[in-house]
């Protein structure tokens, strides 16, 4: 898709805003107009923290209910919650290994059960590609990289104008060395794992 409203959701400590910067980055890099925005973001690890990235001259950072075309869930009760932003048509790309937010940890709220969660996204998607992103994380060397497998899997699905391999490009040039390698493993996992999900 030329113009792509894309909204990115997860909790605090799982990279949001990093994949966030790298995917901005990365389409800049290919020469696309890009407005990014953070939305909400708390501080404290646990806390919701939501962003977007809207690309191809789309001037709002805002992203509103029933307007994006991609919804990348880093955790996927927060993938749940985000589901009335996306669009007729638009696709998911989630985690399903959850990081059970603040309200969960302190009893004052219930997690639902993954199969209701996995459920509602694959209605609400045309397309839902649903990854254990922490899992990948760990598998690449760091449990944080989940964010770049998820990442890799949605550019895996070819529907932004650029792929994965623009997307490691732009980890070589911007992340430390110390961690790029990771990050460049964790795309490879995220990209696989997209490609035998749509097998």
């Amino acid at each position: 898709m030329e113009k792509a409203r894309i909204f990115l959701t997860g909790v605090g400590g799982q990279g949001t805003l990093t994949a966030t910067n790298l995917l901005a980055q990365t389409a800049l890099e290919q020469g696309i107009p890009v407005t990014s925005g953070e939305i909400h973001g708390m501080a404290q690890r646990g806390g919701v923290v939501v962003s977007t990235v809207l690309l191809g001259g789309l001037l709002s950072p805002k992203i509103g209910l029933g307007e994006a075309d991609i919804l990348i869930g880093f955790e996927p009760l927060e993938t749940y919650r985000a589901l009335e932003f996306l669009a007729p048509g638009g696709i998911v790309v989630s985690s399903t290994e959850a990081v059970p937010p603040v309200s969960v940890s302190l009893g004052k709220a219930e997690y639902p059960d993954i199969t209701t969660i996995e459920h509602a996204i694959r209605n609400a998607a045309s397309r839902a590609i649903m990854l254990p992103a922490r899992t990948l994380g760990k598998k690449a060397g760091a449990v944080q990289s989940g964010n770049i497998a998820l990442l890799a899997a949605m550019l895996a699905a070819d529907v932004l104008p650029f792929g994965v391999d623009a997307l490691k490009a732009t980890i070589e040039r911007n992340l430390n060395p110390k961690i790029a390698g990771v990050n460049l493993e964790a795309a490879d996992l995220g990209a696989e794992a997209a490609l035998a999900s749509n097998a």
